[in-house]
């Protein structure tokens, strides 16, 4: 995949649905089977980091929300 491309989350997902897919027809061909093992693996990693990295955004903007919402208490006593 060319670096001007970014993969995105669902595309990582939609990709790893198809491996296993193929993998649970039992009819890929073994000599394929370790590539799309590794290939799995690393859109794996892709989504639980993707995942982490959201949850992280996700807290400090709440975190920033509950901030600004008790300096505005403050401001209106």
């Amino acid at each position: 995949m060319s670096k001007s491309r970014q993969l995105t989350y669902s595309q990582a997902l939609t990709e790893l649905e198809k491996i296993l897919i193929e993998i649970e027809s039992e009819e890929i061909n073994v000599d394929v089977l370790a590539e799309k093992v590794r290939r799995a693996a690393h859109l794996i990693k892709f989504c639980k980091d993707r995942l982490r990295n959201t949850e992280e955004e996700v807290r400090k903007v709440l975190s920033e929300i509950q901030g600004n919402a008790g300096s505005d208490r403050e401001d209106s006593k």
